[in-house]
């Protein structure tokens, strides 16, 4: 099973900004389509991003979920192994544990088709 790591959260005021990093150590990420979940405490994991493989033509590059289209952007840098998700105008609702995940595409179903491998998460915390 591959490993992710991801960092960058932490507590940041309403309207703040992170940018959140998924590394892998032990394989070649941008083979990789790579997902953001974020989970809230009490609630049910959801799917907020999903950058697809660097080789995969075949549909949009980048999702994004409707509650965070134009507040976040997903990326990746292929020299450092690294994907990374900038999320803006935080709100309190964004509060969260943040994962990544990897899978082959994400195709048009990506928010909930299995990913292969997870992160451990990194907690954001939007508050005053």
């Amino acid at each position: 099973q591959l490993q992710l790591v991801e960092s960058g959260g932490g507590l940041v005021q309403p309207g703040g900004s992170l940018r959140l990093t998924c590394t892998a150590s032990e394989f070649i990420l941008r083979y990789y389509a790579v997902g953001w979940f974020r989970q809230a405490p009490g609630k049910e994991r959801e799917g907020v991003s999903c950058i697809s493989n660097s080789d995969d033509t075949s549909g949009d590059s980048e999702s994004y979920a409707d509650s965070v289209k134009g507040r976040f952007t997903v990326s990746r840098d292929n020299a450092k192994n690294t994907v990374y998700l900038q999320v803006n105008s935080l709100e309190p609702e964004g509060t969260g544990v943040y994962y990544c995940a990897s899978a082959r595409y994400c195709g048009t179903n990506w928010r909930r088709r299995p990913y292969d491998s997870w992160g451990q998460g990194t907690q954001v915390t939007v508050s005053s």
